[in-house]
């Protein structure tokens, strides 16, 4: 049986990193979605996503005249995303454990939105064309993924070198694309959602969870490194333990991955 090309532990560990990614990206995942176009009204769907927190911001942003369908494989996470949307009142937003790639069109959506989901897959642009026909005419696609080539710290770390090589080879290895943000505006456009828009982020600091993901998504991927045998387990350890220094290190800055923005729209 073929690896499955996602290599990051899933399950409740996942969401809580999931959570602190989503923390970590509010200000700027916000700001594109206004650029967008997203507004109250309009039915969204969000595509991957994970335990949902973007999906709850689509649904406070299009409000109780709109709604907002999250669509992922992970259970456990879309399960903890039901009890957490339950408990804040959002009647317009539902979680669905679906295949969104593969499932035949159930509605159109004004806004299809991914994020960290086209590198993880084998064929992005048969994806990209998928989301598209999820659209109504004019409605639009956003996407947010990674370039992991453009980690950057200071002072320089061999730590965080090793973890960016170990974690680009690996994806790699199960034909995922860890650079595949600078691709986004083409592969949008080749799918004829034009003309497409851009825009690229880059969470940093001193302080903060910020510099905690490289370590969380560090020991989350350790098993599929160690599948791959890029390292071995003590290998693995001790670059953990120094991205967690670092991490702690208050005269360090250091960066997470890049990530380009796109979006683009469906002809009327």
């Amino acid at each position: 049986m073929a690896l499955q090309s996602y290599i990051i532990r899933g399950g409740i560990e996942g969401r809580e990193r999931l959570r602190m990614i989503a923390r970590v990206m509010l200000p700027l995942t916000m700001p594109l979605l206004a650029r967008a176009g997203v507004r109250e009204g309009m039915a969204c769907l969000d595509a991957g996503c994970g335990g949902g927190d973007v999906s709850v911001e689509l649904a406070r942003l299009v409000g109780p005249n709109g709604r907002v369908v999250g669509v992922d494989l992970d259970e456990v996470k879309l399960g903890m995303a039901r009890a957490e949307a339950a408990a804040i009142g959002l009647g317009n937003l539902e979680f669905r454990r679906e295949d969104v790639l593969a499932a035949a069109p159930a509605a159109a959506f004004d806004v299809v939105y991914a994020r960290f989901l086209l590198t993880h897959l084998r064929e992005p642009a048969r994806a990209v064309e998928r989301l598209r026909d999820l659209l109504a005419p004019g409605g639009t696609l956003i996407v947010e993924d990674i370039d992991y080539s453009g980690h950057f710290i200071h002072p320089p770390s061999a730590a965080l070198d090793a973890y960016v090589d170990l974690y680009r080879r690996t994806a790699a290895a199960r034909g995922a694309h860890p650079d595949i943000g600078p691709r986004l505006p083409l592969l949008l456009e080749a799918a004829g959602l034009a003309p497409a828009e851009m825009h690229v982020v880059q969470p940093a600091g001193l302080r903060g969870e910020v510099k905690l993901l490289n370590a969380i998504t560090m020991e989350a991927i350790a098993n599929a490194v160690l599948a791959a045998g890029f390292a071995t387990a003590a290998e693995i350890d001790a670059i953990v333990d120094e991205l967690y220094r670092i991490g702690r290190d208050e005269t360090t800055v250091m960066s997470v991955v890049r990530i380009v923005q796109a979006w683009g729209r469906k002809r009327a």
